[in-house]
């Protein structure tokens, strides 16, 4: 009989450990097999550590937060999106799958390009400020 382990689930998660774990392994394929996903991650890092060194209040704070969020949470479609559109066309060109794949990537792009204006507004004045 197979380890347990290596038994393959089909049916729904019995509790919230294995929903719990099954949520972090797919956070973990984001980070190990995702290159924009790492660029995203180390983009918000910065922000942070920005952040942190300009001393932006709590309100500038909400936005920048909101905007690391709404990236991420894009790529994360995104992603969900190329993985199924893969699964489906089984690699055979189909110009519906270059569709949803392009608009789930320029989903991505207005996100980031949202998150990009909110740093602008908010980093831009704190550093201006900074220097006087």
């Amino acid at each position: 009989m197979a380890l347990k382990d290596n038994v393959k689930q089909i049916g729904k998660n019995k509790n919230f450990c294995q929903s719990l774990m099954h949520a972090l392994q797919g956070i973990w394929a984001l980070v190990t097999e995702e290159r924009n996903f790492r660029f995203h991650i180390l983009a918000s890092a910065f922000a942070f550590m920005l952040g942190i060194f300009l001393k932006i209040n709590i309100n500038d704070w909400l936005w920048i937060v909101t905007a690391i969020f709404l990236v991420i949470a894009a790529e994360v479609l995104n992603t969900i999106v190329e993985t199924v559109v893969d699964l489906i066309v089984d690699n055979h060109y189909s110009i519906l799958a270059k569709k949803a794949k392009d608009v789930a990537a320029g989903g991505v792009l207005i996100s980031a390009l949202f998150a990009i204006i909110i740093g602008c507004l908010i980093f831009i004045p704190s550093f201006l400020k900074l220097i006087r």
